[in-house]
């Protein structure tokens, strides 16, 4: 049963201005004064003021746990299959996250607020518990990558986790969303540091370009370790806090329906360069193809092996690489967490909040980072496993997801003229069908391996 989205008239003396609503005000300002001047100049401003949340959200996926699926791919298979099917996943990724965009500009309210709004209590808290428990699994994650990579250097992994967790803390004392932005989104554009690492491999530009194009089969077929690492793949690409943490992202920078162009260039900028990161790792870990067992590589483990064939620089920046992946990813997915959170107990929920007004904002953002950093110290942890599983739970935890914002997106009295087109609800129903497709191939290679084998002949 459907909910009205109509708030109650608000007397002139309920009307409180917040902290948040100055500063937002101050942003929207510098947006109009953009628009309404004539030239090239102002129309860079308006790009650069507005850009952000489809940036931060490819790159931000772009974490530790996913470049190390990406590492694992192209050590363990090469660039055969990997290259084009990252590049696919991606593609993927646009048509869902420009919905979500669309979405938040065009209701100026979260993700979690409003499935609550539409489909009532019981589909809120269950949409809100599976984010909560991917997002507290995934944080798992970017602290494995975090310890991974700072153990190359030979730092403590209790000592790593304490460096991550205070620049956690540090992004977030300038209480103004647009500094946070800004300030992560430097950090973010780090994660191309992997595109050098790859050009010290001396790639095969001729086999690449064969690769993406021809897209040759899996080695070894279609089995459950193979499938694992294609599930992994596509969960380092598409994931449910992705489309939590953009919407709510658009609605804290105020972004509106005139800002839907710009949105949307965003989202396509942010996927490019995260595309351009995932297949430089891929390509970087792509000669140790046949010459280890990458199942075996823990901690410092892909950086370490490549060191002999690209020199002690070169793994030192691919080890840079994951532990920047990690901990920009940590700190959107926290935030993630906390707007939902916040949009569901109608508590502030906002970057633009100073610490005091937004302590249960702050509070869920900072005690599920740390819970999750907590864990990663478990000695005999195995990492590289944890962060393949962790994306398999996240592709399986994808499809109702994406139920939810297609219902949204389509929803006329939200959306208005901004409901998706034909053509991407055809695009999005594909994307929900492989999705659905590949989770119940992973089961049965739990359940029955043998049935794999014989659909895989």
């Amino acid at each position: 049963m459907k909910s009205s989205l109509t708030p109650e008239p608000a007397s002139p003396q309920s009307v409180v201005i917040t902290h948040e609503d100055v500063d937002r005000a101050h942003d929207r300002e510098r947006v109009m004064a953009a628009r309404a001047r004539q030239g090239w100049k102002p129309h860079l401003q308006l790009l650069w003021l507005l850009i952000g949340p489809g940036i931060l959200v490819m790159l931000g996926e772009n974490d530790g746990p996913s470049m190390l699926s990406y590492a694992t791919s192209g050590s363990r298979y090469g660039i055969g299959f990997f290259l084009p099917f990252t590049v696919l996943t991606f593609l993927m990724a646009v048509v869902v996250q420009e919905m979500t965009m669309r979405l938040g500009a065009a209701t100026h309210r979260g993700h979690a607020e409003l499935i609550f709004l539409r489909f009532g209590p019981f589909w809120g808290w269950f949409s809100l518990l599976d984010l909560a428990l991917g997002n507290f699994l995934t944080l798992i994650t970017e602290f494995i990558a975090i310890r991974a990579g700072m153990s190359f250097f030979g730092v403590p992994a209790w000592a790593a986790i304490l460096v991550a967790l205070g620049l956690l803390y540090l992004a977030l004392i300038t209480h103004r969303y647009w500094t946070w932005e800004r300030m992560t989104l430097g950090a973010a554009l780090c994660n191309l540091i992997f595109v050098p690492v790859a050009l010290m491999t001396h790639p095969d530009w001729r086999a690449i370009g064969s690769a993406l194009l021809t897209w040759r089969p899996l080695p070894g077929g279609l089995t459950p370790s193979t499938l694992l690492v294609l599930l992994a793949v596509i969960g380092a690409t598409v994931t449910p806090w992705m489309l939590f943490f953009q919407q709510s992202a658009t609605v804290d920078k105020g972004l509106t329906r005139k800002d839907i162009r710009i949105g949307r260039l965003d989202t396509l900028l942010g996927a490019i360069l995260a595309t351009i990161a995932a297949v430089a790792t891929i390509i970087a870990t792509a000669p140790l193809f046949h010459h280890l067992n990458a199942a075996d590589l823990q901690a410092a483990g892909f950086a370490q092996a490549l060191a002999p064939r690209i020199g002690h620089l070169g793994a030192a920046l691919f080890a840079l690489g994951i532990v920047e992946a990690g901990l920009v990813a940590s700190i959107t997915i926290s935030i993630s967490s906390a707007y939902a959170f916040g949009e569901v107990a109608r508590s502030p929920h906002s970057l633009n909040l100073p610490l005091r007004e937004g302590r249960p904002f702050y509070s869920v953002l900072l005690l599920c980072a740390a819970a999750a950093a907590a864990i990663v110290l478990i000695p005999g942890l195995p990492l590289v496993y944890v962060v393949l599983v962790v994306n398999v739970i996240a592709v399986l935890a994808m499809p109702p997801a994406l139920v939810f914002l297609f219902l949204l997106a389509n929803d006329r009295e939200l959306m208005g003229d901004q409901v998706t087109p034909l053509w991407a609800n055809l695009l999005a129903a594909g994307i929900v069908l492989f999705l659905v497709t590949a989770g119940v191939l992973y089961g049965i290679s739990v359940i029955a391996p043998g049935l794999l084998r014989a659909f895989a002949h």
